[in-house]
């Protein structure tokens, strides 16, 4: 028996728009770009790295840069996962797949796809009775997710970073104090520039790490936007069309 599901368009047109993640991406960091380019217009990068002996806002860069490509991996493939969802709910729609052998042959390839045919093994292996898809939408949401929890770990990385620089920083500018001979002037002139080069490495380290965790924290809650919306759209598909198909045909 062909299961013919007419699917509402919502339902079919609410998996992440084909290329919409990147596309969102594209448009954030191009801004993030556009404003390093002002920035390295005016020299104000120049005088960051200059300023930091220690180096740690340029591994910060380094790493934020790491992070970000991650970020549009990771971003393309939920768009392309959420394109392979759309397909595979208008094959449900048109009434290509039949569900009566307890299998889900034809759908394309992709996590929303395999998830569907795991459904329908446990529906043939289990038999007629309800069907319960609790720990397979938690493998599914498990296998969305990937590595998107770099993002997390990355972003609280890149904080700690520009805290450790505020505290070599801070030890930089207090160490010639206790040497600090008030009457001898030659050595109070270079403890005062020691104490502004330890200032500096404090500051523009706790800026770069300021600024790059919140740039990354953006990025991967995008990121994870589009990753709910894939995951929501085979909730819906599954518990409104594919389940009751699988027990429809099991009780049959």
């Amino acid at each position: 028996m062909s299961v013919v599901a007419v699917l509402p368009d919502r339902l079919s047109g609410s998996a992440a728009a084909d290329g919409a993640p990147v596309l969102r991406w594209m448009i954030f960091t191009g801004a993030c770009l556009f404003a390093a380019v002002l920035l390295w217009r005016y020299n104000l990068i120049h005088l960051m790295v200059a300023s930091d002996r220690t180096y740690i806002s340029s591994i910060i860069a380094v790493l934020y840069i790491a992070a970000s490509l991650h970020c549009l991996w990771r971003t393309i493939a939920i768009s392309r996962e959420g394109d392979a969802g759309r397909r595979t709910a208008d094959k449900i729609e048109s009434g290509e797949i039949n569900f009566a052998s307890g299998a889900a042959d034809g759908l394309p390839p992709g996590l929303v796809a395999d998830h569907i045919r795991d459904l329908a093994l446990k529906a043939r292996k289990q038999g007629a009775g309800r069907l319960d898809q609790t720990l397979l939408l938690r493998s599914l949401a498990d296998r969305l997710r990937g590595s998107n929890g770099l993002g997390s770990f990355a972003s609280d990385t890149l904080m700690k970073l520009g805290l450790l620089g505020t505290i070599i920083g801070f030890i930089i500018m207090l160490a010639p104090i206790a040497g600090l001979d008030a009457a001898d002037r030659t050595l109070l002139k270079s403890s005062m520039g020691l104490m502004g080069d330890g200032m500096a490495v404090a500051m523009y380290t706790t800026l770069a790490g300021l600024v790059g965790s919140i740039l990354l924290k953006v990025q991967y809650y995008m990121l994870d936007a589009a990753t709910n919306g894939v995951f929501s759209h085979a909730v819906r598909l599954t518990e409104t069309h594919v389940v009751p198909a699988l027990e429809r045909d099991n009780a049959g």
